[in-house]
């Protein structure tokens, strides 16, 4: 599935690439901290209005969650009296047919396209170019992306592992650039290829951050104007729904928008929101002649009737990135897939099972703060527990666990085996340290124990257990006492 996009490299193996990149980690740590900062002084500024705001949300999103099929049907019959062509998609394979169909239909083989993380989800551009269709990645992220042919890094801001000196060196290389490294000059480059392809392109594909269902309309949500070029210029648009992104009216909606840019971002509110209700209609002088809208489950259903259902409240604002200590160390591409951090941690299994995802599931600290974060209090770090558990139970785990955990619980249980480990162990590991008080990255030939000290100091045992010095400690002081007598 197109959700996984590394299966190739292990974890271990990803994630020691991205620790040689210091460049990735400054980038993250400082979006990180430009975040918090911006996001706290206007959490601060609401007072107690934002945990208001928080729980009004959290009721709204497991409302819809619990009446799932009902908003599902009332959106769909909205949207369709507002003319546009609802297209049901139970698999994300199912989604890439109707889309392949709508091209066909139309003869149509150049497209522009708004971010959208629901045809990352389903490979969308690699299917179409392997069929011959041009596809252009409009927002500039996006698009430097396409361009170096890379992943995202990050849900909000996916070209975030690169800097104005890449991004001007990509250009140069693939598109002809002779400009500066000045993002100002790099993006006026950018607007100027981009305009031919909004006019030339016959269909326009875009994604949604909310569908309300009480009008049948789509939302986007973007700090550009290429989304609303990409749902203005072409005569045919698609666009990609989860049943996960929807909200009962605006009312709800008027909620979420006043969550979504201060979680993201720290920001009151985007450059560009835009409400869609269907194609041109008569004397409009822009949008689309034809609107087709991709309603897609891919495995939503099934994780609102397991225990991960409140996942589903996730608005994908990638504040719990935005504070995650783990996604700093490792970056995006640490984990593999097109949802990292956190969010990525709950949402990557749920939907394509344990089978390839590794041992992703074990990259967080259960530290917490990544809930404590989460603007509608989705216990994500409960989930990524509740994850590790279950590939336990299934025995997805790595193999090695086993007898390493058995060998622990024999050891603590049993007083002969833990004493003879406390004899035993000292005078061993001080030879592994080379007489030295702690084993470091020298000793990162060991097996298993290599995954601390090639990163981390592990002080040796001591020779003295605690209860033979508190024991001596207490004779002594007894024997002082007596002295004193």
């Amino acid at each position: 599935m197109a959700i996984l996009y590394n299966t190739e490299a292990t974890l271990a193996e990803r994630v020691e690439e991205c620790l040689e990149d210091d460049f990735k980690h400054n980038a993250i740590k400082n979006a990180q901290e430009a975040f918090y900062v911006s996001r706290g002084k206007l959490v601060e500024e609401m007072g107690d209005g934002w945990q208001q705001l928080r729980m009004h949300a959290m009721e709204v999103r497991n409302h819809v969650t619990e009446n799932l099929d009902y908003y599902v049907k009332q959106f769909a019959e909205n949207a369709e009296a507002n003319g546009c062509i609802m297209h049901y998609a139970p698999t994300g394979d199912d989604a890439l047919w109707e889309v392949l169909d709508i091209f066909e239909k139309h003869g149509a083989a150049y497209a522009v396209k708004s971010k959208s993380m629901m045809t990352e989800e389903v490979g969308l551009n690699e299917i179409l170019e392997e069929t011959g269709i041009k596809i252009v990645e409009t927002d500039c992220a996006e698009n430097i992306l396409q361009t170096a042919e890379s992943k995202p890094s990050h849900i909000v801001v996916p070209a975030l592992h690169f800097n104005r000196d890449a991004i001007a060196d990509i250009y140069r290389e693939k598109r002809g650039y002779t400009g500066s490294n000045v993002p100002e000059e790099i993006t006026h480059f950018l607007r100027k290829i981009l305009r031919h392809e909004f006019m030339e392109a016959e269909v326009g594909i875009r994604g949604c951050n909310f569908a309300v269902a009480s009008t049948g309309s789509v939302t986007l949500v973007t700090n550009e104007g290429n989304g609303r070029m990409v749902d203005s210029f072409p005569k045919v648009q698609i666009v990609f729904v989860g049943i996960d992104r929807i909200v009962p009216d605006l009312e709800s909606l008027d909620t979420m928008m006043a969550l979504l840019p201060r979680s993201a971002v720290g920001a009151k509110m985007t450059a560009y929101f835009s409400l869609d209700s269907g194609p041109r209609g008569a004397g409009e002088i822009d949008g689309p002649e034809e609107v087709h809208i991709i309603f897609m489950d891919n495995g939503r259903h099934e994780l609102a009737n397991s225990e991960f259902s409140d996942m589903l409240r996730c608005m994908r604002c990638g504040a719990c990135l935005n504070i995650c200590p783990v996604y700093r160390h490792i970056t995006g591409h640490g984990y593999g897939s097109i949802y990292p951090g956190p969010m990525g941690l709950v949402l990557t299994p749920g939907l394509v099972g344990y089978d390839d995802i590794d041992n992703m599931v074990f990259a967080c600290s259960l530290c917490g703060a990544c809930t404590e974060h989460c603007p509608v209090s989705i216990p994500i770090h409960d989930l990524v527990r509740q994850h590790r558990i279950n590939m336990v139970d299934e025995h997805k785990n790595h193999a090695i666990e086993v007898p390493i955990f058995k060998a622990l619980g024999l050891f603590w249980s049993s007083r002969p085996v833990y004493m003879a480990g406390m004899t035993l162990g000292p005078p061993i590991m001080k030879a592994l340290a080379h007489g030295g008080q702690a084993l470091d990255a020298s000793s990162a030939w060991i097996p298993v124990v290599k995954g601390w000290t090639s990163t981390r100091d592990f002080d040796v045992l001591s020779s003295t257990r605690f209860r033979t010095w508190f024991k001596a400690h207490k004779e002594a002081q007894a024997d002082e006492k007596g002295g004193e007598q």
